[in-house]
């Protein structure tokens, strides 16, 4: 707007020469051209005089209003910006309880239920959950490695596998030789305080229904049979459910403040068909009626609202076939590794060093071999010294560990040799970084807020959650107490 007014106040000399030839003069243009002398203008008129002085105040008085009108509505922005945070600073207080006499967590277990499995089908259940209570955003991260056995006891835990000890799902003792299976109830593998032992050690009751580790008779946790299940996999989840139901049939002061529940779908399917198949889209249809079926419950007893849920997964699922194999044997032109000398081949490649060969030896000729180029899909395994891993990996202090760890690329495998054996599927197990690897969290209770959404984050975090609902003091562990302030609301 601006030089388009210049120009209408100031013309050209042949715009003015042409509105002279073609034009009646312009009264206006006398007032402002200061280049005529007054014997080459009309006398004034007095009725442009007025015209000219009532425009000229007009235009001040919008002028004026203008800025007035700018003023106000800048000083209100400015106010209402410095009151919102006033307003929003006191955040929302816990929920009270109605009908329980004390604070209940259930903690829930999905196996290899993977980010991204609630959306495959229709999960009203679980999305019930999700809407009045509080969600990783995008995911539960797990620990490495991300496999069954080392990730529920770090839930339990609030540790990292090396220092809960369970740092894999089979592994060998390399002092003693002796061999960790997923039936080992020797509390000498399981190291740590699990949340059910810092429970009953505060006098508190704790029920088990399914969770590895909760079978070990470990310190205060004794594990009795009325309130810990030893794992069999042939027990209907209805069953399940209706067992954990149960608890809330007892008398307000003998209901267990603490609870586990455990299912293994979709984790089964997972490693048959892969993540995309509609065999998981049955599976997780199935673990969203056993939500539904728990809820129902809960709410016929009255106390859903009361009972703090805590739904989980332990690990994510990604698809393998056989055209992604790394076969040890082709390194041979390098160095030759022995099947004894391999602890674990896939997803995590634990090595011991073959006689005569020192550890560093071992990954410098592996890697030789697996960036030459002549190693079949040799580019997608990293092999490392423990000590060398990636510090946020955290699998590098116990002796347990082997010395020798390969990390390898989202859904290939490592074998021994070659075979004729087929296989595709799915797998878990591989770097934490992998999204594929990522789990769910969701939070529902007295003490979540409903409808948020938080960041990501690992589930070492979890062990601190649940002594800060039941407001006990937890044993030492990886997780921050800060984290448990960041996502519960204050108490009332």
């Amino acid at each position: 707007m601006g030089t388009a007014s210049f120009s209408i106040l100031t013309p050209s000399k042949s715009a003015s020469a042409a509105t002279e030839e073609e034009d009646p003069p312009n009264p206006s243009t006398s007032l402002l051209s200061s280049n005529t002398t007054e014997s080459s203008n009309p006398p004034q008129n007095p009725k442009t005089k007025i015209i000219f002085i009532s425009l000229f105040i007009i235009t001040c008085i919008a002028i004026a209003t203008s800025i007035a009108f700018a003023f106000l509505f800048f000083s209100s922005s400015s106010h209402s910006k410095t009151s919102i945070p006033h307003e929003t600073s006191i955040p929302p207080k816990a929920r009270s309880l109605t009908k329980l006499q004390h604070p209940v967590v259930l903690l829930i277990s999905s196996d290899g239920f993977r980010f991204g499995y609630q959306f495959k089908t229709p999960t009203p259940n679980i999305h019930r959950l999700i809407a009045n209570g509080t969600e990783a955003d995008l995911g539960l991260i797990p620990v490495f490695p991300t496999l069954t056995f080392p990730n529920h006891y770090s839930i339990a835990t609030g540790l990292y596998p090396a220092y809960h000890g369970i740092i894999n799902n089979h592994f060998r003792h390399p002092s003693t030789g002796e061999t960790f299976y997923m039936g080992s109830h020797d509390p000498k593998w399981w190291l740590g305080e699990p949340i059910w032992e810092t429970v009953v050690t505060h006098g508190l009751k704790a029920a088990t229904y399914f969770w590895p580790g909760s079978e070990v008779n470990k310190g205060s946790w004794n594990c009795s049979f009325d309130l810990c299940k030893h794992f069999n996999g042939s027990v209907p989840f209805e069953e399940r459910v209706d067992s954990v139901l149960g608890y809330f049939d007892l008398p307000s002061n003998e209901i267990p403040a603490f609870m586990t529940l455990y299912f293994e779908d979709p984790d089964q399917q997972g490693h048959k068909v892969g993540p995309d198949d509609p065999e998981i889209t049955k599976a997780v249809a199935r673990i969203d009626m056993m939500i539904g079926r728990l809820i129902d419950g809960l709410e016929k007893r009255g106390v859903f609202e009361d009972v703090t849920i805590i739904m989980v997964g332990d690990h994510g699922m990604v698809g393998t076939c056989d055209k992604k194999l790394i076969f040890l044997e082709d390194l041979a032109p390098w160095i030759e590794i022995p099947a004894n000398s391999v602890q674990t081949y896939s997803p995590v490649v634990s090595i011991y060093p073959p006689p005569g060969f020192s550890a560093s030896d071992v990954v410098a000729k592996m890697m030789e071999g697996l960036k030459s180029g002549k190693v079949e899909n040799g580019m997608n395994l990293r092999v490392f010294l423990k000590e060398d891993l990636p510090d946020r990996l955290h699998y590098s202090t116990s002796d347990r560990i082997p010395p020798i760890i390969g990390l390898l690329e989202e859904g290939f495998k490592v074998e021994q040799k070659r075979s004729k054996r087929k296989e595709c599927g799915g797998s878990h197990g591989y770097d934490n970084a992998f999204f594929s690897m990522r789990t769910i969290f969701i939070g529902h209770g007295p003490q979540f807020a409903r409808g948020v959404k938080v960041p990501s984050f690992e589930n070492v975090q979890i062990y601190n959650l649940v002594t800060s609902v039941l407001k006990i003091q937890g044993a030492p562990n990886n997780g921050t107490e800060s984290f448990s302030k960041s996502i519960l609301l204050p108490s009332p």
